[in-house]
C-alpha cells in the first residue's frame, strides 16, 4: 500500500500553526507533496527539515516568501531532480521529483512522484501569459519522462495545477468561463494532457461525477467555504499503469492548514 497526498500550505509556517505537522503525523502518509511554501531554506532550516519523520526534499523560489515545492516521504529516494530544466521558471520554485527506482521491483522499477506549483493567471494578462508558457513546457516533459533513459518510467504528479478541467470541478462555472483557471484554453490543455498523453486524473478516475465534495480551494471572500463554493485545483496526474492501482480518494475538510484542502489517494503499490 502506498498512501501518497498533496497539499497547497499557502505558506508552510502558517499552515504548521493550523496543526499540520499533528495531522501528518496522525495520517502517516507515505509521501506529502506541498506546493507555495512561501520559505526559503533558512525558514525550513532547524524546524521543517522534516515533518512526522518524514524527510523533506524542496525546490525554492528566489523571490522570498513566493511559491516554493516540496516533498517529504518515510522512503529513501535513489535521486532528487530539483527543476525540470526551465530558464524561466526554475527561478520560482515549482517542481521537484523524487525518484524510487528499485531494479529489482517486479510490477515496474523506474518510479517517480513530482510535486508541482501551477502558476496562477488570476493577477493579470502578464501572469496569464506565464501560465501558458509553463503550459506549454510541462506537458513536452511529462511525456518525455514517460521513457526517461529510453525505459518507461511511471510517475504521479501531484499539485496546485490552478485549472479546473470540466464543469463539474467549481460551483460557479457559469461565471467563470472567462476567467484564469478556467479559461477554455486551459481546460483543453488538461484535455489534451488525458486525451493525447494518456495521462489520468487520479481522483476522476475514482469518482468521475462527484461535484461539490471535490472541491479543493476556496476563496477566502465572502464565506466560500462555508457555502462550499469551491474549486477543485489540486490533483494527482499518474500513468496509466501507475493510475490503475488507486483505489480511494479522500479530500480532507475537517480540518483547515491554509484555503486548500489535502487531496489523499492510496494505491496498490510497493516502493
Amino acid at each position: 500500500m502506498f498512501k501518497l497526498t498533496s497539499l497547497n500550505l499557502n505558506g508552510i509556517r502558517s499552515a504548521a500553526t493550523k496543526g499540520l505537522q499533528e495531522w501528518v503525523a496522525q495520517s502517516m502518509p507515505d509521501c506529502i507533496c506541498v506546493q507555495e511554501l512561501k520559505a526559503q531554506a533558512t525558514d525550513i532550516s532547524g524546524r521543517f527539515e522534516e515533518i512526522a519523520g518524514s524527510k523533506g526534499y524542496f525546490h525554492f523560489a528566489e523571490k522570498k516568501g513566493y511559491s516554493g515545492v516540496g516533498i517529504y516521504t518515510r522512503h529513501e529516494p535513489s535521486d532528487v531532480i530539483v527543476g525540470y530544466g526551465s530558464t524561466e521558471f526554475d527561478a520560482e520554485g515549482r517542481y521537484v521529483e523524487l525518484r524510487f527506482d528499485r531494479p529489482g521491483r517486479s510490477h515496474s522499477p523506474k518510479l517517480s512522484i513530482i510535486s508541482c506549483y501551477f502558476p496562477s493567471g488570476s493577477s493579470g494578462e502578464e501572469r496569464q501569459a506565464a501560465k501558458f508558457r509553463f503550459l506549454a513546457e510541462m506537458q513536452p516533459r511529462l511525456a518525455a519522462l514517460k521513457q526517461c533513459d529510453g525505459t518507461p518510467r511511471e510517475f504521479v504528479l501531484c499539485g496546485d495545477i490552478n485549472i479546473a478541467h470540466q464543469e463539474i470541478d467549481l460551483k460557479n462555472f457559469k461565471g467563470n468561463r472567462k476567467n484564469s483557471g478556467f479559461l477554455p484554453e486551459e481546460r483543453a490543455w488538461m484535455t489534451e494532457l488525458l486525451g493525447q498523453a494518456s495521462m489520468v486524473d487520479v481522483y476522476r478516475r475514482l469518482h468521475p461525477e462527484t461535484t461539490g465534495d471535490a472541491y479543493t480551494w476556496w476563496s477566502n471572500r465572502g464565506q466560500a467555504y462555508a457555502k462550499n463554493v469551491g474549486w477543485r485545483l489540486d490533483y494527482q496526474i499518474a500513468t496509466p499503469d501507475f493510475g490503475a492501482t488507486a483505489h480511494s480518494a479522500a479530500i480532507h475538510k475537517a480540518q483547515r492548514f491554509s484555503d486548500h484542502a489535502p487531496l489523499t489517494i492510496d494505491y496498490d503499490w510497493r516502493l
